[in-house]
C-alpha cells in the first residue's frame, strides 16, 4: 500500500490549493488550529502565525521565501507547558528537526501536534526579503517557488540564505505529512505522503485520494541531495582553513558586538537564565584597564570570541543548520558557516545528527563506559 495521496487541483495556483488542503485539516474535529506562515495584514510580510479559523488561511503562505524565525520556537512556547488541545504545524525540515531536538530536551511536546511538513525550496536572508517582496508585489512566492523548482536562484534582489545552499534535508522526513514539491507533477494535482499513521489517518479523513508514489522523486531528491553536500563539504573546508588557529578565529569573529541576536535566534538555545546576561561577564571597570595595558589596546567589547566558542560547546550536537544565527547577525559575520563546520565533526564523532529521530537520546545524556577511551585514559 502505497503512502501517497493526491488531491485535485482546484486552480493554477498552487499557494491556493495548499491553503485549501489546510482548511480541510482545520476543519475536522479534534484539529484546533493550524501554525502556518501568514501574511500580515498590516504589513506586507510574513511570520508564523496561529489559525483557529479557516477563514484566515487564506493569507497562509508556507510558499513564501520568508524566514524570520524559526518555528520550532513557536512550537515550543506552545506545548511546554502541554496543550490540551491538537493542532497542526506546517514547517520547514529544519524547523522540524529543531522541533525534535526541542523534544528531547524537554521543551516541546510531539503528541498535540500534527507535523505537516514541505518539500523546501530554501529562503531569502531577512535582508534581501522584504525587497524581493517589493520588486513582486502580486506574486513573490510563486516567482521564487518556480525559480527554485526549476533549479534555478530567484532573481534579483533575491539573496538565497547560505544555510539552504548547503542543507542536506530538503524533504522533512520527520514529518507526520509531507507536501511533495520535489519529483511530483504539481499539474495534475497536490501529492501528500503520509509518514505516520496519524498522517494517513488525517489524509483520508480529509477524503485525500491514494495515488502512486512519484516515479521521478526519489532520483530527483538524491541528486538534490548529493549537490547539497558538495557545496556543504566545500564550506566545511574553507571555514576550517578560515578558522585554524585561535588568531584567524579572532579575525573570523571581530566584527562581533556581542547583541546576542545569534543566541536568541537560535531554536535550540533554549537556557532560561544564559551566563553572558549575568554579572559574571560585567567586569570591574580597573580590569579593563589593566587588559588594556597588558597588550597596549583592547578590543571593545570583551569576551566575544569565548561567547562564541561557549556556544559552539553547548549547541554542536544540537545544531540543525537553520541559519538563524547568520540571519540574524546585523554585520554579516558567517555563524551558519562555523557552527555547520564544527556541528557536523561533533555530531559525526557521536554517530548523532540532530533532528533526525526522537529516538537518538543527545550525545551528552548518554553515558557509554567505553566512549572516546583513547581520550579520557580508562578502559582498555
Amino acid at each position: 500500500m502505497s503512502d501517497w495521496y493526491k488531491i485535485d487541483r482546484q486552480g493554477d495556483e498552487l499557494l491556493t490549493d495548499i491553503q485549501g488542503f489546510l482548511k480541510s485539516v482545520l476543519e475536522l474535529d479534534g484539529i484546533s488550529g493550524v501554525l502556518v506562515p501568514r501574511r500580515l495584514p498590516v504589513k506586507d510580510t510574513v511570520m508564523p502565525a496561529l489559525v483557529s479559523r479557516p477563514g484566515f488561511l487564506d493569507d497562509a503562505d508556507p510558499l513564501a521565501p520568508a524566514f524570520t524565525v524559526n518555528s520550532a520556537k513557536n512550537l515550543s512556547r506552545l506545548t511546554r507547558k502541554g496543550l490540551d488541545a491538537n493542532i497542526a504545524a506546517v514547517m520547514r525540515s529544519c524547523e522540524i528537526r529543531a522541533f525534535v531536538e526541542l523534544i528531547k530536551l524537554h521543551q516541546s511536546e510531539k503528541e498535540p501536534v500534527i507535523l505537516i511538513g514541505m518539500d523546501c525550496l530554501g529562503a531569502l536572508t531577512n535582508r534581501s526579503y522584504p525587497k524581493f517582496a517589493a520588486e513582486n508585489p502580486e506574486n513573490s512566492s510563486d516567482v521564487f517557488q518556480k525559480a527554485r523548482l526549476s533549479g534555478n536562484d530567484p532573481p534579483e534582489p533575491a539573496v538565497m540564505n547560505s544555510a539552504c545552499r548547503i542543507c542536506e534535508h530538503p524533504v522533512p522526513e520527520a514529518a507526520d505529512i509531507i507536501i511533495g514539491l520535489y519529483g511530483v507533477d504539481l499539474a495534475v494535482g497536490l501529492f501528500l505522503q503520509a509518514k505516520t499513521e496519524r498522517g494517513r489517518e488525517i489524509l483520508e479523513k480529509i477524503g485525500a485520494s491514494p495515488a502512486e508514489a512519484p516515479k521521478d522523486r526519489a532520483e530527483v531528491v538524491q541528486n538534490l541531495i548529493d549537490e547539497r553536500i558538495a557545496a556543504r563539504d566545500q564550506v566545511f573546508e574553507e571555514t576550517a582553513a578560515a578558522v585554524s588557529s585561535i588568531e584567524k578565529l579572532a579575525a573570523y569573529l571581530a566584527d562581533c558586538v556581542n547583541c546576542y541576536n545569534c543566541r536568541v535566534a537560535c531554536p535550540a538555545c533554549y537556557c532560561r537564565e544564559c551566563v553572558f546576561t549575568t554579572d559574571v561577564f560585567e567586569h570591574d571597570p580597573m580590569q579593563y584597564l589593566q587588559w588594556a595595558d597588558r597588550k597596549g589596546a583592547l578590543k571593545m567589547p570583551t569576551d566575544t570570541v569565548f561567547y562564541h566558542i561557549t556556544r559552539l560547546t553547548h549547541m554542536s550536537t544540537a545544531c540543525v543548520g537553520c541559519g538563524q544565527c547568520s540571519n540574524a547577525c546585523p554585520n554579516d559575520i558567517p555563524l551558519t558557516e562555523l557552527f555547520r563546520t564544527v556541528s557536523h565533526r561533533t555530531q559525526a564523532a557521536f554517530d548523532y545528527e540532530a533532528g533526525r529521530s526522537t529516538e537518538e537520546a543527545p550525545p551528552l545524556l548518554v553515558f557509554k563506559e567505553e566512549e572516546f577511551s583513547e581520550i579520557v585514559g580508562i578502559g582498555e
